[in-house]
């Protein structure tokens, strides 16, 4: 433990300077690990070194304040070192009477985050691996809950023969949610997908025909903060007409519901905190080691009902919250520990303060490439992310290779209006003004010379 300790510590303290891609890819080394099943073992120091120098080739840039791609937080410090003591406890995380101090810990989180978020209070929250499944289980717990307000027992019939759910959703809308529409068995054919502007919002006059054609109560998924723009779905709007159709909200807020803790971003949030359920990363914005994220559900009963499942040989109900009635999995490490080093390290100013902060670089970042000729900031800058086009798709695609090759930054790859970009998220805790400085030396010098 004490090698891989120091090896983890030197890792973390080269990640201003290091390499932002990884030197190989899978093929490229693949032959390095041994893959016959070894019959002897071997020493547990030997393998942990064979790790280290191995692993290392193919070691990506995710926690770099120079990596500017797929909204990945940076895992920050103090998390990592939780995490660190998350692994040597060894603790299942799903029981209050098995392990007292990972519930207490997690319910703190999920007390904390409801606050920071400016949720519900009263809210019913499962901490799982990711937007994903907090996706899932937001649409899972929809879905059962409308089709009870139908009179049918989705627990006892399944969903042969069940009444109509309807489901829209935005065109602009991402993977997650769409994996959870398909987790659920609600049927990706089935899926009314709204029109949206040019930023990504959904259109009120979509949402208001598509509603009014529902012959049962839907299920509407909102979006805080779309993947390329940043954009907010219409809240203030949408909600109330949905509610009135006697439908269930669910917002995909992966990274742009943390927005909704700073008072000088929440008016761009306006309205969210009246949905029915909510999905948001920890891994983000928070910078929590992965994989952790929040289901949030306004109805805990319905979250509870549609997620718990105890079995015989656990014992009843504990003296406090039970993590397992909140989430999908039983057995599962305690993911929400990391949560609570980095909150109590940053406290609610330093978390706002870090979210503000990546949001004016960004905007820095948009303001001085959109001087350059040849280049397009394809986005209203409203949170985090930028999305940059050159002249033609072919020079984007130049430019961004070319960046990405000398791996000194790494800005990733997107589509947006039929259009390539590169793709940039300002979203690690390390992140300063100098790497985005960085970032904008290397874009203009590969726009000019590609």
């Amino acid at each position: 433990m004490l090698v891989a300790a120091r090896e983890a510590i030197a890792y973390r303290s080269d990640l201003k300077s290091s390499s932002v891609k990884p030197d190989l890819r899978p093929a490229d080394f693949a032959s390095d690990f041994d893959t016959t099943l070894p019959i002897v073992g071997a020493p547990a120091s030997s393998v942990i070194d064979e790790l280290i120098a191995i692993a290392g080739k193919g070691l990506h840039g995710h926690a770099s304040p120079r990596f500017f791609g797929y909204v990945c937080g940076g895992s920050m410090p103090v998390g990592a070192a939780a995490d660190f003591l998350v692994t040597s406890w060894g603790q299942n995380a799903a029981s209050s009477w098995e392990s007292p101090s990972a519930a207490v810990i997690e319910q703190t989180v999920c007390q904390w985050c409801l606050e920071l978020l400016d949720l519900p209070p009263d809210s019913g929250v499962g901490i799982v691996s990711g937007a994903t499944v907090a996706n899932t289980q937001g649409i899972i717990a929809a879905r059962d809950t409308l089709l009870q307000r139908q009179d049918w027992d989705v627990f006892e019939n399944g969903l042969f023969g069940a009444p109509d759910v309807p489901v829209l959703i935005g065109e602009d809308a991402h993977s997650a949610p769409m994996a959870g529409i398909r987790y659920a068995g609600l049927g990706l054919g089935r899926t009314k997908r709204l029109a949206t502007d040019d930023q990504g919002r959904i259109s009120i006059d979509a949402l208001r025909a598509e509603l009014e054609a529902c012959k049962n109560p839907p299920l509407v998924i909102l979006q805080a903060g779309q993947i390329n723009t940043g954009a907010f779905d219409p809240f203030e709007d949408a909600i109330p007409m949905i509610h009135e159709a006697g439908g269930w909200v669910h917002v995909d807020g992966a990274f742009g519901l943390w927005a909704h803790a700073v008072p000088d971003l929440r008016d761009r949030l306006a309205g969210v905190d009246g949905a029915d359920s909510w999905a948001v990363d920890l891994h983000k914005w928070l910078n929590a080691p992965y994989d952790a994220g929040l289901c949030i559900v306004r109805d805990r009963t319905a979250l509870v009902s549609s997620m718990s499942a105890r079995g015989a040989y656990l014992p009843g109900l504990g003296e406090t919250w039970e993590p397992s009635d909140s989430t999908l999995e039983l057995s599962r490490r305690a993911r929400g520990v990391p949560s609570y080093a980095i909150i109590k390290h940053l406290g609610a100013d330093g978390i706002r303060e870090m979210i503000t902060h990546h949001c004016a670089l960004a905007k820095h970042l948009a303001d001085c490439l959109s001087k350059e000729p040849g280049i397009e900031i394809m986005n209203d800058v409203v949170l985090n992310q930028v999305a940059i086009a050159c002249e033609t798709d072919e020079k984007t695609t130049r430019v961004l290779e070319r960046i990405q090759q000398k791996a000194r930054v790494y800005p990733s790859h997107g589509v947006w209006k039929g259009r390539q970009i590169i793709r940039v998220s300002v979203i690690n805790h390390a992140t300063d003004h100098g790497d985005i400085d960085l970032l904008i030396d290397e874009i203009l010098d590969a726009n000019r010379t590609a």
